[in-house]
């Protein structure tokens, strides 16, 4: 079964009170739906942004399990396998084996940690916002280990990587996408 995006919100709520959580959840869904139009997947915008929105499905209430537990969440509810997979997909290297393959999967992967070093970079701007962050701005903080520590260099180079991309682009295009997005201040 697939999911509508008001369907996979009200999913995303029975797990997910945390406002930090449902914030993310939703700058992410923003930006893979983006994604599928820059890339030329338009026409499958609400799957991207659906897997946007439930990637993190169970870390708020399964932090260990994540990327585990949401799989069998949702084969419970019996969702469909290609939405399973792409979720789960992010968690590669970390907590799952399924390496993400397709165009979609890549940009999940690349994006997820990237959003929170974008976001964290724009609060520390005087006008706390992406709107007038720059691609050398966020390289810099990029560099600084201590800087948004959780957020995985590795994962993010491993990201831009699969995609054929430079760091620059990645970063340069997620920003663009972070504009765009309703749910970033």
């Amino acid at each position: 079964m697939s999911l509508t995006y008001n369907e996979a919100l009200d999913l995303l709520k029975e797990y997910n009170e945390g406002d930090f959580h449902l914030k993310h959840a939703y700058v992410v869904s923003d930006v893979m739906g983006w994604f599928a139009e820059k890339l030329g997947y338009g026409e499958e915008k609400e799957f991207w942004t659906v897997v946007g929105l439930l990637h993190d499905l169970d870390f708020e209430q399964y932090p260990d399990q994540h990327c585990i537990k949401s799989q069998e969440i949702m084969r419970e509810r019996g969702l469909e396998e290609r939405l399973i997979r792409a979720t789960a997909s992010h968690g590669y290297g970390i907590t799952v084996d399924i390496a993400p393959q397709h165009q979609m999967e890549k940009v999940l992967f690349a994006t997820d940690e990237l959003t929170g070093l974008i976001g964290a970079a724009a609060i520390m701007r005087p006008s706390k916002s992406v709107d007038d962050l720059e691609v050398k701005s966020v390289k810099k903080k990029y560099k600084d280990k201590k800087f948004a520590a959780g957020c995985s260099r590795e994962i993010i180079q491993n990201g831009a990587d699969m995609l054929g991309w430079t760091l620059e682009e990645l970063i340069g295009q997620t920003i663009e996408a972070m504009r765009a997005s309703a749910h970033v201040d």
